[in-house]
Formats: C-alpha cells, sequence, structure tokens
C-alpha cells in the first residue's frame, strides 16, 4: 500500500554524499517524492521552480550556508511558510537559536537516529497539511489570513493594525532554553487573544506576523484603550516566565543581569498601510528593521 506521504514532496539540501544518499533513499522507501541537491544557491533554485512539502537543511554547505538559505526562503511569498528541518554538527545553544529565529521548524544533529528523523518529519508534515495557514507553535494565522486583514483594513477606515513586538528573545533563550523561549510565545499569544477579545468579542484577529512580531485588528476609536490594556496585560505577565529567585533578585545565578523581555506596541492606519499585500512592508510600517 502507497503511504499518504506518496504526494508530498521533500527537498534535502546536504552536501556530504553518504548522508545525502541516505535521506534521499530512506525517504523514498517512505513513499516520499525526494529532490537533493548539495548547494545552498541551487536549493534556492529550486524552491523556486517546484512545490515543497518540507526542507531538510543541512547547516555546512559549500557556497551559502544553511542559515542564508533559510532566511532567503522565509523572505520569498513562495517559500515563507515552507517547514525546514536544520541537520547540523553542531551542538551549541546558540547555533540552535539562531535557526529557530530564522523561522525552522526543528534541528537535528548528527548522528542522528533515521527512525525518529522519520517520525519528526511525519509529525511536521502533518501538522502543516492538517492547518497550512497558522503558525505551528502559537497556533495564530500567518501569512494569507494576515494579508486578508491588511486587505479589509484598507476598506474599513475605522479599523486599526496593532503591532506588538517581542524584545530580548534571543537573550531570554540563552539564559533559559527552547522550551521556556516557546513558552513565552505561547503565552504571548493567548494574551493577546484574550485582550482583543475583551474589547471586540465578536470579530476577533491576532496574527503571528514573523517570530517575535504578532499583529492585530482593533477599533480605531478604542485606540487609547487597546494600547493601555496590551500594555497593562503583557507587562504584568512578564515576571511569570522567570524563576521567582532570578526575577526576585534581578541577576541570574552566575551574577550576570537578568535578560529583561520588553514589547513594543505600535498602530498603523489604513492610509498607513503600504499598497500591497507583501508582509515585509507591513511589518517594516509597523516596527522598521528588526531589533533581535
Amino acid at each position: 500500500m502507497v503511504p499518504e506521504e506518496a504526494l508530498q514532496h521533500i527537498l534535502v539540501v546536504e552536501d556530504d554524499p553518504n548522508t545525502a544518499e541516505m535521506l534521499t533513499a530512506y525517504f523514498t522507501s517512505l513513499g516520499y517524492q525526494v529532490t537533493q541537491t548539495a548547494w545552498g544557491q541551487d536549493a534556492l533554485v529550486l524552491a523556486g521552480q517546484l512545490k515543497f512539502d518540507l526542507v531538510v537543511l543541512d547547516i555546512h554547505l559549500p557556497d551559502i550556508d544553511g542559515y542564508e538559505v533559510c532566511s532567503r526562503l522565509r523572505a520569498q511569498r513562495r517559500t515563507m511558510n515552507l517547514p525546514i528541518i536544520f541537520l547540523t554538527e553542531r551542538h551549541e545553544r546558540r547555533d540552535r537559536l539562531t535557526g529557530l529565529e530564522l523561522g525552522a521548524v526543528d534541528y537535528l544533529t548528527k548522528p542522528f537516529d533515521v527512525q525518529e528523523v522519520r517520525y519528526r518529519v511525519r509529525n511536521i508534515l502533518h501538522r502543516s497539511t492538517a492547518n497550512p495557514v497558522v503558525h505551528p507553535l502559537t497556533g495564530l494565522p500567518t501569512s494569507t489570513l494576515i494579508e486578508e486583514q491588511v486587505r479589509r483594513l484598507r476598506q474599513q477606515p475605522h479599523l486599526l493594525l496593532v503591532g506588538v513586538r517581542i524584545k530580548g528573545m534571543r537573550a531570554f533563550s540563552d539564559a533559559y532554553g527552547f522550551v521556556s523561549h516557546d513558552d513565552v510565545l505561547r503565552a504571548v499569544a493567548l494574551i493577546l487573544r484574550n485582550t482583543v477579545a475583551e474589547i471586540m468579542p465578536e470579530d476577533v484577529f491576532v496574527g503571528h506576523l514573523s517570530i517575535y512580531d504578532f499583529v492585530l485588528v482593533a477599533p480605531a476609536a478604542q485606540q487609547y484603550l487597546v494600547m493601555g490594556r496590551l500594555y497593562q496585560r503583557l507587562h504584568e505577565a512578564i515576571s511569570f516566565f522567570y524563576p521567582y529567585q532570578d526575577w526576585d533578585s534581578g541577576v541570574l545565578q552566575d551574577g550576570t543581569p537578568l535578560p529583561k523581555i520588553e514589547f513594543d506596541i505600535h498602530l498603523a492606519n489604513a492610509d498607513q498601510l503600504p499598497p500591497s499585500d507583501d508582509l515585509e512592508l507591513v511589518r517594516q510600517t509597523l516596527f522598521g528593521p528588526s531589533q533581535e
């Protein structure tokens, strides 16, 4: 019997011939369609020409590194939500954080167990197929649904687009790890949803624009209420993200200053929104260049 995954297409970007051959043969035997390349530039060309459901991406490539490939894929409308698994020999926390910050959904270090890779790939593909327009971590709408809201706001000047940016997350993750990092993102998403529901319960929209940037729709007539309530709810929650002793003392156990999470909140009305649906332009309109 041909498995359900038979129609799903995986791009393997790996310059080690043995690893590339093993992954290609293994995924092919499971019923996936597999395309393989050893070069980052070739991967970008292929992703622009073919439809892939997942990229398994090595960081060490002979031309451009995997981080650059990931960043360019995220910058293109066609591939901005394409799931990416980083494959590397590195074990340092900062390397993992760089991958996650760029939008990778998972991170595997060599040597790896092929059965583990199989299950992770299967689960990621299942999530992306089941609900391709929501963020896998927060469950908030992404890309297409945010674009729909931007178009809606251009036609409804009584509404505002509100942007919320989390600052300081890299330092926080360095100190407390991936689990705490992801817990913060999920908590912020919940706070934003609940806060918007208090103000406009009949038409709630909160979207996940990029890893640390969120957007929501609110009534223009209540912009000061929205700003004040968001500021209050988010800042009340900050202390809960930290161990009590660290928050109380203001320092980590090694004596270094506590890496504080902060929030920026910005507004854009219909006249201030860019004329196109380019979400990068929307992000820059709200926040300017990335500060993380």
